[in-house]
């Protein structure tokens, strides 16, 4: 047998191998942000994770990864030059918002530097589809808006529920897909992916089996009155027929107040058809300091189902979830809010404080971004609701440098104004933070933009120890097997979880890990910005092909 056929049948073997390996693992799929429980807390059940791992040298070729040097991971793919969202993963697909800069020059569809979801195969990587979200141009935006960052790609977390995805697009579009792409055909009632990828004012590329298939698409800013801010970002929570999100409504481009006031901040829609089923009453338009970006969470809470979110006024909700689908688009019910910001975090000398006075960019800005400004901060990270209680930090967009943060514990059954009624504790030895926290045995663990993460005692918020990752970090902690993964501009660290710590691994990705790591199916995934990981305790990477030529 000639040794190029002998290497073809070996890469076979080990690629069936791992399909097998993969699929004797008992199921335990991340389908959202947060996993499979609506609370979003970033805790997995998975065991025999490694404690470390060598993502591999880049080839020098082509967009691979060299095999030889890696270990403890089954497959590495390029996917662009900007992941911020988590993977999920379901049914034996991986889910990943990216930018679309892997698209070669002169491909059949053009790059727009802007979004796009890739699917990928669990097993082995292999893209099975991808589609292409172009860029919004000014013409589609309220005058005046600043909406400048839609290279950054997707930044929405997809979230899968049956055989559709649901993912916030760069144009700030709610899209909802098929899980299958177009190899099972061009499903309705969208039926011109064609003219959607190729963008406005171009002639529609032709659709391939490697495509996306879009089911429908609610435009946020035609159809609901919104103008985004930077970036739409916000990963989607599926409960039944209902999708609950933040809509991105955001200020104008000199920072000085909210162009759509009165457009809906925390919507519902329908899953199979995208109508607006819902929103909310509090015209948090009149109060906004920046944008909404904060993923929802949900829970139980004396029997009735509540939603919760962090607004971009600095204040924490809870809102009562919808049990049947209305007929018509109703207000949802408050049951609670929460003011994040005590006094000293709002007023000087009896003042309201300038929100962008805390912004290091301003000439009169008085941060000098050693993490301690005082003043007022919004809710960027995701409410995680644990055993009838609500935790959440607050924060400011990264660029806008460190500050003193809050951590707080919030008593979920309370309502009304629940400020003093409802504060359990506050935990106040913590920066800005735009990271959710992660729960479990007791214990909290959450970080913050200067770079540590806090471990504290989830009943009384009392330190029990705090690590200095030495980098800036925006991603959440995932806590699994006994371990901490957690990914910063510099490095993806790996920490034993517990009363006392260890620092177990700090590996270079070659780019910043700005996105939540996952686990799911006895794997960890683990994006930098540009590539994409399934870490395997034992695994030998698979030479794959990175699926650039696809289009």
């Amino acid at each position: 047998m000639h040794k190029l056929e002998m290497c073809r049948v070996c890469t076979l073997n080990v690629v069936v191998m791992v399909i097998l390996a993969a699929r004797s693992i008992p199921a335990a799929d991340w389908p959202q942000w947060g996993g499979r429980a609506p609370g979003r807390n970033m805790v997995s059940s998975e065991t025999g994770l490694p404690d470390s791992f060598k993502p591999g040298e880049k080839s020098t070729t082509g967009p691979g990864i060299l095999p030889e040097t890696s270990e403890n991971v089954r497959w590495g793919v390029k996917l662009g030059s900007f992941i911020y969202g988590n993977p999920t993963v379901i049914g034996g697909r991986v889910f990943v918002g990216t930018d679309d800069s892997i698209l070669e020059d002169g491909g059949r569809i053009p790059k727009t530097k802007s979004g796009m979801i890739q699917c990928l195969d669990e097993a082995t990587g292999k893209v099975l589809w991808r589609i292409t979200t172009p860029k919004r141009s000014k013409d589609r935006l309220p005058a005046g808006a600043l909406y400048s960052q839609q290279h950054c790609g997707t930044c929405s977390s997809p979230a899968v529920a049956g055989n559709r995805v649901y993912v916030i697009t760069t144009a700030c579009e709610i899209i909802c897909l098929d899980v299958n792409g177009q190899a099972d055909g061009n499903d309705g009632p969208f039926k011109d992916e064609g003219r959607y990828m190729a963008g406005p004012g171009k002639p529609p590329v032709e659709v391939t089996a490697d495509d996306g298939d879009i089911i429908w698409i609610c435009d946020l800013i035609d159809q609901l009155g919104v103008c985004p801010h930077d970036v739409a970002s916000c990963s989607i929570l599926v409960d039944g027929p209902f999708l609950y999100t933040t809509t991105s409504n955001g200020v104008d481009s000199p920072h000085e107040k909210c162009l759509r006031p009165d457009a809906p901040g925390f919507v519902v829609f329908e899953a199979s058809t995208g109508r607006l089923l819902a929103k909310d009453i509090e015209d948090l338009g009149h109060e906004m300091w920046h944008c909404l970006w904060s993923p929802p969470a949900m829970g139980i809470v004396n029997g009735k189902k509540l939603v919760f979110f962090g607004g971009g006024d600095g204040f924490c909700y809870a809102f009562e979830a919808l049990t049947e689908v209305p007929e018509k688009t109703i207000d949802l019910k408050k049951i609670w809010q929460y003011d994040c910001n005590p006094p000293h975090y709002r007023l000087r000398d009896g003042k309201p404080i300038p929100y962008y006075e805390g912004d290091k960019r301003k000439k009169y800005s008085t941060n000098k971004n050693d993490g301690t400004y005082l003043g007022p901060s919004q809710i960027i990270s995701t409410p995680v609701f644990h055993e009838g209680r609500v935790y959440v930090t607050i924060g400011q967009d990264p660029e806008h440098g460190r500050g003193r943060g809050l951590l707080h514990c919030i008593d979920a059954s309370k309502t009304g104004d629940v400020i003093k009624a409802g504060c359990v504790w506050m935990y106040d030895a913590i920066e800005r933070s735009i990271g959710s926290v992660a729960i479990t045995d007791d214990l909290l663990y959450a970080a913050d933009l200067a770079g540590r993460i806090h471990c504290l005692d989830v009943k009384t918020g009392k330190p029990v120890w705090v690590h200095e990752l030495k980098a800036e970090t925006w991603s959440t902690p995932l806590v699994a097997d006994g371990k901490i993964f957690i990914g910063t501009k510099k490095a993806f660290m790996i920490l034993s979880a517990g009363k006392e710590t260890k620092e177990l691994a700090q590996i270079s990705l070659g780019a910043p890990a700005y996105g939540t790591p996952v686990a799911a199916n006895g794997t960890l995934f683990v994006s930098s910005q540009k590539y994409l990981w399934a870490v395997q305790k034992g695994a030998k990477l698979v030479s794959i092909d990175s699926g650039a030529d696809k289009n």
